[in-house]
């Protein structure tokens, strides 16, 4: 079964292509939900191993496309967790019309439960610094919008909640204003490419939480569209994103702007005597890196063929 969203930014003639090529191989296709438009991106794959029937499930942040894939930013996870391979089918199912949404645990999906459940989230980091906690915000969007939401940040700024929005698009936030934002922070980075994952980092006194998602914080990802936000629960991708990844962007001193309290934009540049550092490059060449050492450990994995040898018997 595959679900083909038609309403594609300049691209709706190749989806109903696509739609039509898949019906004539056989498969099953949904064209979305009336009245939303699916901007989530899922694969679930149910696949019986030698020990048991298993669910694989990937998810990401990014468009299951050729071209997009090479000049667009994107995360992705590919999991086997039973709860959210489960919740990944029960959101096909309801996408499907198989089955009402009945809620989740681990993801958080639009236009059922995404809103309300970040804005718990950015009330529970504003409750732990008023109660001396500490509280840490670190969100990656392309556009930020919601008014509801740009409203709670501001009262975690309010309660000493750091926070650093890295908006690559439209910002309805005005950051550094005394007495309502002055612990916000928002920085846009324009690069050689598109700057497209969304992050949603949050500290929570010590209990880290880190979502990867399709959705931007505007009313249309909230109310008009069908979203997904799903959990790295793995220490070291976790830890990776927090430690490494996020890092990167909010130290970024070359391709970055930073939203003033007027609403103007400042180029930034790296403090006098440091190496400017770059996000984007970073990434791109610690991907190279990796593609030269697995080129070099694979150097002498060839196939070695060996020549079948028959024993001749010595004749006297």
């Amino acid at each position: 079964t595959a679900l083909v969203e038609l309403r594609a930014r300049f691209d709706e003639a190749a989806n109903i292509q696509w739609a039509r090529r898949l019906e004539e191989s056989g498969a099953h296709v949904v064209y979305g939900v009336v009245g939303l438009k699916t901007h989530c991106k899922a694969l679930l794959i149910v696949r019986r191993d030698t020990d048991r029937l298993r669910h694989y499930v990937h998810l990401g942040t990014g468009n299951y496309h050729p071209r997009t894939a090479r000049s667009y930013t994107d995360f992705s996870l590919l999991t086997t967790n039973p709860k959210i391979t489960e919740e990944v089918a029960v959101v096909f199912n309801t996408l499907t019309g198989l089955a009402s949404y009945p809620g989740g645990e681990k993801l958080l999906v639009a236009p059922f439960d995404l809103s309300k459940r970040l804005i718990g989230f950015i009330e529970r980091e504003r409750d732990h610094a008023r109660a001396g906690k500490g509280g840490r915000m670190i969100v990656k969007l392309n556009s930020l919008v919601d008014q509801e939401i740009i409203e709670k940040l501001y009262e975690a700024s309010c309660a000493g909640v750091k926070i650093d929005l890295i908006v690559r698009g439209i910002c309805c936030l005005r950051p550094k204003v005394p007495g309502l934002s002055e612990n916000i922070r928002v920085v846009s980075i324009v690069g050689r490419f598109l700057e497209h994952s969304r992050i949603y980092y949050f500290e929570n006194a010590g209990g880290p939480v880190v979502y990867l998602a399709s959705a931007d914080w505007m009313p249309r990802n909230f109310l008009r569209r069908v979203e997904l936000a799903f959990p790295l629960e793995d220490p070291a991708l976790r830890d990776e994103v927090i430690h490494q990844v996020l890092p990167r962007f909010v130290n970024d001193h070359v391709k970055a702007r930073e939203l003033q309290a007027d609403g103007t934009y400042v180029r930034l540049r790296a403090p006098e005597g440091e190496t400017p550092t770059q996000a984007q490059l970073h990434f791109r060449e610690g991907s190279r890196r990796q593609a030269r050492k697995l080129a070099e450990s694979q150097k002498g994995d060839g196939i070695k063929l060996s020549p079948i040898t028959i024993a001749r018997k010595e004749h006297s």
